[in-house]
């Protein structure tokens, strides 16, 4: 688990000429297209899943899902 910040740093570590930014890897959390984790005010990522979604972006998990999709208004069930 990374927060946003570490996995971009991660991500240039391993590929300097890399797009991903902090503020794409932030987008991708808050669309809920990547699972993450609140701990406190950071949001934490599998840095697994963040290079699964890099070689796969299309993929059926890596769709956002439908509570966040609402303009940013999600559902209270």
């Amino acid at each position: 688990m990374r927060t946003i910040s570490e996995a971009a740093a991660e991500l240039r570590a391993l590929d300097p000429n890399t797009g991903m930014t902090p503020y794409h890897i932030r987008r991708l959390c808050l669309d809920g297209v990547l699972p993450t984790v609140k701990a406190g005010k950071k949001i934490l990522l599998d840095l697994n899943m963040l290079i699964e979604y890099m070689q796969n972006p299309t993929a059926d998990k890596f769709q956002p899902s439908p509570a966040t999709t609402a303009n940013g208004i999600r559902r209270i069930s």
